[in-house]
């Protein structure tokens, strides 16, 4: 029998933890449980309901009764020691972030979006992210300045079918404010205009998008006025009210909002070396471009927080594998 890591309790361990009745302050943020991880075998399904209420992402290991009450499922032990560092990291998104997931998995798709968007805001103004953000203007990074002399987003009509291309390779698609306007002005049009039994979205240059600008992050005055813009101004908004004839295919990098874009569409398609990344727990936020919803409604909820837990790069393959996307194409 091999050896579980240090940070992985045995079926007993969990038990004799669970049996003591410790309270929910003792786990989460603030304390020495960030997380609580165990191995499934021979766990006993009683204490499911108990897992549920713990302020912490809950990470089974193998197979067993209580993979359910699990945030997080994992074949490999070995990966669980890059998941902690995370979670140690910014141990309030990671809260957050299976605390939403657990609430919204019965949601709809666009109810999912509102919940998303509180989760989002709260953790806009959290100390994790704030000191991100301190650091990063620190730094005194080039911003990703859009194309002037071009079109943000190429549009093309073939009969019934709409064709958009994000269309700034320079920025490698970045999300900036122009191209996230431009992109919603676009699926308005698609959206209104119900002559079309298709729209294709995909992206010019070797990137599908590699999701937010950083140079933008923070700038709204407060995180209520932060959930109103995302009300009227997110992409996904328009992308949830497209389903049954939205098709994207992913020409190579997806990260943040390029991945939770991409998984909107009612059949998705990638590139041969197309991969998909959740990278914000790094930022100390969440997904906050639909991914929540639009990844969570694809392949569930366990997958979607190891993403963004694990910020795991997630090629092709494995994408096809989970039902990320629905095929890979050249």
């Amino acid at each position: 029998m091999k050896k579980l890591p240090n940070q992985i309790m045995n079926a007993k361990m969990l038990e004799h933890l669970a049996a003591s009745k410790p309270a929910r302050d003792r786990f989460g943020p603030d304390t020495s449980r960030n997380y609580l991880a165990f191995e499934l075998k021979d766990a006993k399904p009683e204490i499911s309901q108990w897992l549920k209420d713990l302020p912490c992402p809950i990470i089974g290991v193998g197979t067993g009764a209580l993979r359910s009450a699990c945030d997080v499922v994992l074949t490999e032990p070995k990966k669980i020691s890059a998941m902690i560092k995370n979670i140690n990291h910014a141990p309030l998104a990671a809260m957050i972030l299976v605390q939403h997931l657990r609430a919204s998995e019965t949601l709809s798709l666009t109810d999912s979006l509102s919940a998303e968007s509180f989760a989002y805001a709260t953790v806009q103004n959290g100390p994790e992210f704030q000191r991100w953000l301190t650091e990063y203007k620190n730094r005194s990074l080039p911003h990703s300045k859009p194309d002037i002399n071009q079109p943000l987003i190429d549009i093309h009509i073939d009969n019934n079918t709409l064709i958009l291309k994000l269309n700034n390779p320079k920025t490698r698609n970045a999300m900036n404010t122009q191209m996230r306007d431009a992109l919603c002005e676009a699926l308005d049009f698609a959206v209104t205009n119900t002559e079309f039994s298709k729209v294709i979205l995909t992206g010019n240059g070797a990137t599908f998008s590699i999701g937010g600008a950083l140079e933008e992050f923070g700038q709204t005055p407060d995180p209520a006025t932060a959930h109103w813009i995302r009300s009227l101004r997110l992409p996904a908004w328009y992308l949830a009210r497209l389903q049954g004839k939205l098709q994207l295919h992913v020409n190579g990098a997806a990260i943040g909002a390029g991945a939770e874009m991409a998984a909107f569409g009612s059949y998705v398609t990638a590139s041969p070396k197309a991969w998909f990344q959740l990278p914000e727990l790094k930022y100390g936020l969440i997904p906050g471009a639909g991914g929540t919803a639009s990844i969570a409604h694809r392949i569930g909820r366990q997958k979607t927080a190891y993403m963004a837990l694990s910020m795991e790069k997630v090629k092709a393959k494995t994408a096809l594998e989970w039902g990320l996307i629905d095929a890979i194409i050249d």
